[in-house]
């Protein structure tokens, strides 16, 4: 594994050692990256179920501002700091063991908010949509969000669903991506808003 493109492009990545964790591969990644970005001019990212840390340290390479990593698991915690270390952005991230619940609950008290979120659970979870709207009950997603959720190419999710409207799915092998944008009802009104001002600037 590497970090495909930006500051950090080509540095490797360590893999977490043992089984429990399936990182993304370089090839969903760089596709991931070209439905989403390629690149970002700040923001802040939260990669939960983060394993090696390979997509939010993706983000951070490609603009990202900030980066928060949390993983249940204290191997993948440490391969998270050591590859921060590597690509030396460290600086620019906070590593947490917790396991999704309870951090989406300590994010919450801490008025943490994201542009761009990273779900890649286990694949015997299915509980991604449950995630993204326990995220947007505790106000964790600016207006305009993208979230990238990854999951078992043979399981369906909603295309859109209370406030997530899905961009785009696709599968590669046994993976398969859907990527929602966060949209409020106030949100869309404020974009219809401003399209008709643009209207009106042009007669």
């Amino acid at each position: 594994m590497r970090v495909v493109s930006g500051s950090a492009k080509g540095r490797p990545l360590k893999s977490v050692p043992g089984m429990s964790t399936r990182p993304t591969t370089d090839k969903v990644k760089e596709a991931i990256f070209s439905i989403i970005g390629p690149y970002f001019d700040g923001g802040t990212v939260l990669d939960l179920f983060a394993g090696t840390g390979g997509l939010g340290i993706e983000a951070l390479s490609r603009g990202m501002d900030r980066a928060v990593f949390i993983d249940v698991e204290q191997r993948s915690i440490e391969t998270i700091k050591d590859n921060l270390k590597s690509v030396r952005l460290q600086d620019a991230a906070e590593v947490y063991r917790n396991d999704a619940a309870r951090a989406l609950k300590v994010l919450e008290k801490r008025g943490a908010a994201f542009d761009l979120v990273f779900l890649d659970p286990p694949y015997k979870f299915k509980n991604g949509d449950e995630l993204m709207n326990d995220m947007a009950e505790r106000k964790l997603l600016r207006e305009g969000a993208v979230i990238v959720l990854e999951y078992e190419s043979g399981y369906e999710y909603p295309e859109s669903f209370g406030p997530f409207n899905g961009m785009r799915t696709a599968r590669y092998g046994e993976t398969a991506v859907t990527i929602y944008r966060y949209e409020t009802v106030q949100g869309q009104a404020a974009g219809a808003d401003e399209e008709e001002s643009h209207d009106d600037n042009r007669e």
